[in-house]
């Protein structure tokens, strides 16, 4: 019988003063070795036999203390497994299994002040973070944490997936940092961030081909981020690639939020830092199924009500501005109800165009007919010049419980909170007390030109979807961002989405960008494309960016499959794909299986996937018309050869659903 190594844990003098640690993932494959050689510690990273990461730097310095030079490891490390699962309802899988092996070192620098660091380590993810204790006298019992040494040195000839991060206070109305840059593929790791400001959570890397012995290695991939930052410590993202040191932890830039607050981060003793988290792999498929964001955290409130997903339409996708009108809204609630779906999200200046007392008739209205209104809010204060209203409702504790009162009286379940201010602790708290006041209200959030989710779905149960991408907007605003909207979306699943939940805010199925469906510049994408995206894109709760005329001008085919579309899942599995390039993706909600495709290439693709496992009988192609060259959707029977694999071709910009 093959015995499965738990943990491996050795103490090893590699020098006069040099200590070492390894743990193992439960399968052996994964193995993470933390050192003290010079006083300087260090951590690595091999997946079966593949070099993940180059020893890359461990510690931090602190305002009472250096925890990054002259450390030493202590002889003493705990060990432990971890073995736990829990229940989630808004991303990818509801059934979570998290099994780890758990070492804690702690270190001593030469004013013998101590630290510790914990590694968790399961088969294709790795979480680490400091734990700070009291020192000498039982003091200090507060400390800043003024930057990390903590670093990722890949192998050379790593390719890059990221995207940069801004200057503040940039853009339209000072709004930057949206986190809303566009993200480049397989780049040199050496080629200067486009701002100078490194890149922004998540970053993913291929790792380049290898040869260990006489086997060839494939390609490895890495993707890396953090989880687990509330409000009592300052979001992070990566620093420009430095040779021989790799990337670093860097923290918010102190012209963020206005240039109030810190841009370190405060804590308590004893305290700990958030996770940083690596997911690896010989393949995408932990990169893309990973679950690392959640497993490490815990939920930090109960939940008032049980929240739920669904579908909302949204009239200023196309519509814009002069939308925001009662009659104008009654037509997208109707739409709604007419779909089938659960909410209608009422954008920007409704306090303004239609007033509250007529919101509060609206609701009234929308309830009649199924339906539950979102509300769009400014998180306004002094951070930005955004000037859309509803502003002064968010940024303090009265207002927003006067806010929130008001929106349960009215019946609102749900409110979308745009343009944040960067990741400094007092942005992070405020993103905490948002969410925590509604949920006292029985409220769900989703927060746009703002910051990525840290394991929010996880410690919020009110917590739907982050923006924090360049988005559907977008796709209206400029033709390029229409042109890029393949690339982007066959991107997100390896890299965005695959960390935490995402509001990119539309299944377009307008032809044009315009009202009247025939202006302005064209949709790029397939009709197929846009619905394969209701998969691909991963958020409880969907926008399904229809507008009223496409109930006459889209075929039975797609007003039937868009009613059905479901949005929470049990299960995901990644079939096929390359970053920015095309990507193939189950998902399972109860018994049902989804196998969505996008195909982001100049090329038809031909692919061969095995649904065996997927019980699918119906798909969705882009077919073209001989005599017109439009194209148009086809339905037909999957057809599956003995093996349980069916061959499907996706068009440039095209689409592919089996269901």
């Amino acid at each position: 019988m093959k015995r499965t190594i738990l943990l491996l844990l050795t103490l090893l003098p590699l020098a006069l003063t040099a200590r070492e640690a390894t743990v193992a993932s439960p399968s052996g494959k994964l193995i993470v070795t933390i050192c003290d050689d010079g006083g300087s510690p260090t951590y690595s990273v091999v997946l079966d036999g593949l070099q993940m990461l180059r020893p890359s730097a461990l510690g931090f310095k602190a305002d009472f203390g250096d925890f990054s030079r002259g450390l030493k490891m202590s002889e003493r490390v705990v060990t432990s497994r971890i073995d736990k699962t829990y229940e989630m309802r808004q991303v990818k899988q509801s059934h979570m299994h998290y099994v780890a092996n758990q070492c804690i070192v702690e270190f001593e620098n030469a004013q013998k002040q101590k630290m510790s660091i914990v590694f968790r380590v399961s088969d294709n993810d790795i979480a680490f973070r400091y734990l700070v204790p009291r020192q000498k006298d039982d003091n200090p019992k507060c400390a800043v944490i003024e930057s990390e040494a903590t670093s990722f040195l890949l192998p050379e000839g790593t390719t890059t997936f990221v995207c940069p991060q801004i200057v503040p206070m940039r853009g339209w109305e000072r709004t930057k940092p949206s986190y809303e840059e566009e993200y480049e593929a397989d780049a040199a790791m050496d080629v200067r961030s486009k701002f100078g400001q490194g890149y922004t959570f998540p970053c993913l890397f291929r790792i380049p081909e290898s040869t260990i012995g006489n086997a060839s290695k494939n390609s490895g991939w890495v993707l890396i981020s953090e989880t687990g930052v509330s409000s009592l410590y300052c979001g992070s993202h990566l620093s420009d690639y430095r040779q021989g040191r790799g990337y670093t932890v860097a923290y918010p830039q102190q012209g963020e939020n206005n240039g109030f607050g810190s841009a370190t981060a405060s804590i308590a003793l004893p305290g700990e830092t958030p996770w940083r988290t690596i997911t690896v792999g010989c393949s995408l498929k932990p990169i893309v199924e990973t679950t690392i964001a959640y497993d490490v955290v815990d939920q930090l409130y109960e939940p008032t009500e049980q929240y739920r997903g669904g579908r909302y339409t949204w009239s200023w996708l196309i519509w814009q501005d002069n939308s925001i009108n009662y009659d104008d809204q009654v037509k997208f609630i109707d739409l709604a109800s007419a779909m089938g779906y659960e909410f209608c999200l009422v954008d920007n200046w409704w306090d303004k165009q239609i007033g509250r007392d007529r919101i509060a008739e609206l609701s009234k209205y929308a309830q009649k007919k199924g339906v539950s209104l979102m509300l769009w809010y400014n998180s306004n204060g002094h951070w930005n010049d955004a000037p859309q209203t509803p502003r002064d409702c968010m940024e303090t504790a009265m207002a927003r419980d006067r806010e929130m009162a008001w929106l349960k009286s009215i019946g609102v379940k749900g409110i979308k909170v745009d343009f944040f201010a960067g990741d400094k602790q007092e942005t992070m708290k405020l993103y905490e007390d948002i969410l925590y006041d509604a949920n006292r209200y029985g409220i769900q959030c989703v927060f746009h030109g703002c910051t990525i989710p840290r394991g929010w779905e996880r410690m919020y149960p009110n917590y739907v979807a982050s923006e924090a991408v360049l988005a559907s907007e977008n796709v209206f605003f400029s033709e390029h961002a229409a042109i890029q909207e393949p690339f982007e979306l066959t991107l997100h699943p390896f890299c965005r989405n695959a960390v935490g939940t995402i509001d990119w805010g539309g299944i377009i199925m307008n032809r044009h960008l315009s009202p009247d469906n025939k202006s302005r510049h064209r949709r790029k994408t397939t009709n197929v494309f846009e619905m394969a995206t209701a998969f691909t894109n991963q958020t409880a709760v969907q926008c399904v960016a229809m507008q009223p005329n496409n109930l006459q001008e889209l075929s039975t085919v797609e007003l039937d499959f868009l009613k059905l579309i479901p949005t929470t899942w049990d299960e995901t599995r990644f079939v096929d794909g390359y970053p920015g390039r095309y990507v193939v993706i189950a998902r399972r909600h109860g018994d049902h299986w989804y196998v969505a495709g996008l195909n982001a290439t100049k090329e038809t693709l031909k692919l061969t996937i095995d649904v065996a496992d997927f019980n699918v009988k119906t798909l969705l192609t882009d077919a073209t018309d001989r005599k017109t060259k439009n194209v148009y959707t086809l339905q037909s029977d999957v057809k599956a050869d003995k093996k349980g694999k069916v061959k499907v071709e996706i068009l440039p910009n095209g689409g592919v659903i089996l269901y």
